[in-house]
């Protein structure tokens, strides 16, 4: 499949159904959460919102990175959580009404968080190409995939909710699939470009993936959350929507989508390591 076609047709519509599918699951009474157990919300929406993509945006300092590519690191850490983070949460015994709540709101603030950080990381690399782009695009792009289709989720589940839950499960799984053929064409559209800097964004994934979750989960152990709600806003931060950030990104610049495509490639297996680690120390609460 040609690369224009893969990044302008084929990532959106498939971006466009994971996150109908995540509407499916979401009713009004999880935005109200946040004021009826808002500490747990609070505390993991701040990790997401503002410490993931800043902790991003110094590992890619650390690390180095070409301006490109740190631009698509920060991107993916202003990402918001995604699905699997959910599915991940709930196999781990975690707190999967926190998790999938979280996954709502930061949905829906992606089309403030993404811009926003996309034109701080840009500006702080000095990624001239990157820069230049229409923030005014972005929004409309982010709007388009994440809250349009969310909103679409919802009224279906709200108006027919039998049909809904009958087949949610069949949406689901092809979320999933939807979701691998996503990063596997976004890999095999630009082979060439993803071989030759993979190495090269390898370690800062690895590292933002691993630093992510553990001074998350730190930081809602020292609020005094318990490990169930911990073990959400941790896997929230490790599990990012990268296809969102693989969407958006190729918008902007092929090399970009890189380190997104290189992060979805492991996130699942440290991410399920910790799951598989925490379900024990969940199961005991």
């Amino acid at each position: 499949m040609d690369s224009p076609i893969l990044t302008s047709v084929v990532l959106p519509a498939a971006i466009a159904v994971i996150m109908c599918s995540l509407g499916m699951t979401l009713t009004p009474a999880d935005f109200r959460r946040v004021l009826v157990a808002p500490r747990g919300v609070l505390i993991g929406m701040v990790n997401l919102a503002l410490i993931s993509p800043l902790l991003a945006l110094a590992t890619a300092q650390i690390f180095g990175l070409s301006p490109e590519l740190a631009v698509g690191l920060v991107l993916l850490g202003a990402s918001p959580g995604g699905m699997m983070a959910n599915m991940l949460t709930h196999l781990s015994r975690g707190d999967t009404a926190l998790s999938v709540t979280m996954t709502a709101i930061s949905s829906v603030g992606a089309i403030v968080t993404v811009p926003l950080f996309l034109a701080i990381s840009s500006a702080y690399f000095d990624a001239g190409d990157v820069g230049e782009t229409s923030m005014l695009g972005v929004v409309v792009r982010v709007f388009a995939i994440t809250i349009v289709p969310v909103a679409i989720g919802m009224a279906l589940r709200q108006r027919r909710p039998r049909d809904v839950e009958a087949l949610y499960p069949r949406v689901r799984n092809a979320s999933l699939v939807l979701f691998a053929l996503v990063v596997l064409g976004a890999i095999a559209s630009e082979h060439d470009t993803v071989a030759e800097n993979a190495a090269e964004v390898g370690g800062a994934a690895v590292a933002l993936n691993v630093a992510a979750m553990s001074l998350s989960f730190a930081i809602s152990k020292l609020a005094r959350l318990d490990d169930r709600q911990a073990t959400a806003i941790a896997l929230e931060l490790g599990i990012h929507n990268a296809a969102l950030a693989i969407a958006v990104g190729a918008s902007l610049a092929t090399t970009v989508t890189i380190p997104a495509a290189v992060y979805a490639s492991f996130m699942l297996f440290t991410g399920g390591a910790f799951a598989w680690a925490m379900s024990r120390r969940n199961a005991l609460e």
